[in-house]
C-alpha cells in the first residue's frame, strides 16, 4: 500500500472523510463518514457547576500547539486506539504544515490532559482527547471551544458522540446536514494560530456561560 499524503487526507476531510486503524499494529487505514456525526455547538457548550469552579481556580495550566506529538502519544496511549504508526505520520506532517493543531492541559511541567484535530477553514475536526487527571480533558474542550469563538470557526466536528461529549453539549447530525454545515464552514477564512495569549478561567466560565 502506497504511502498517504497529507493532499489526500485534507482532501478527504473537505469531502467529510476521516481516517481510523483497527489498532495501534494495524498496517492499513479505512476512511469513515458515520451517518450520524457528532458536533459541539459552539455557542452550547455545557459548563458544569463543579467544572466551572475547576476552570475559575485555574488548577492547570494551558497551551495551545506546545507539544503536539506528546498529546498524540497520550491519546494512542489507551488499551484500544485507532491511532497506528501511520496516523501518528501522517498528522504530525499536517502539524508542521500549520493544518493540525493541539491544546494542552498541563500540571506544572506535566502533560495530563489534551485534545488534538484539523483545522479546514472556519471547521475544526476534533481527532482524540485524553485526560491523566480529572476533567483534565473536560478543561481542554472547554478551553479548546473558546478558542475556536474567538478565531472565528463556526463547526467544530468530534466524528462521534459519546455520553462525555454529550454532557458537556454535542449531539448527533444526519450526514447530509453535516456536508451542508462542512461546505458553509470551509469557506471561512479562519487561523487557528491567530490568536495565541491563553484567557483566564474566569473569561472561558463566563463567555461560555454567556452563550449557553
Amino acid at each position: 500500500m502506497e504511502p498517504l499524503t497529507t493532499d489526500l487526507l485534507l482532501r478527504a476531510y473537505r469531502m467529510g472523510l476521516f481516517p481510523m486503524a483497527d489498532d495501534a499494529d494495524a498496517e492499513d487505514i479505512y476512511w469513515v463518514e458515520p451517518k450520524l456525526r457528532g458536533i459541539i455547538p459552539l455557542d452550547n457548550f455545557h459548563i458544569s457547576r463543579s467544572l466551572a469552579r475547576l476552570i475559575r481556580r485555574e488548577a492547570f495550566t494551558i497551551s495551545t500547539n506546545t507539544d503536539f506529538g506528546g498529546v498524540m502519544v497520550a491519546c494512542a496511549n489507551r488499551e484500544s486506539t485507532w491511532i497506528n504508526a501511520e496516523i501518528h505520520r501522517l498528522y504530525r506532517q499536517l502539524h508542521r504544515e500549520g493544518h493540525a493543531h493541539s491544546l494542552e492541559v498541563w500540571e506544572g511541567d506535566t502533560l495530563v490532559g489534551g485534545v488534538y484535530g484539523v483545522a479546514l477553514g472556519g471547521c475544526f475536526c476534533g481527532e482524540s482527547m485524553f485526560s491523566r487527571r480529572r476533567d483534565a480533558s473536560k478543561v481542554a474542550l472547554a478551553y479548546l471551544v473558546d478558542h475556536l469563538n474567538r478565531c472565528g470557526f463556526q463547526l467544530f466536528d468530534t466524528q462521534f458522540i459519546t455520553s462525555h461529549l454529550a454532557s458537556l453539549g454535542a449531539i448527533e447530525i444526519p450526514r447530509e446536514d453535516y456536508r451542508k454545515r462542512l461546505a458553509r464552514a470551509r469557506k471561512l477564512d479562519c487561523d487557528f494560530r491567530s490568536i495565541t495569549e491563553v484567557p483566564s478561567g474566569h473569561s472561558v466560565v463566563q463567555r461560555n456561560t454567556q452563550m449557553s
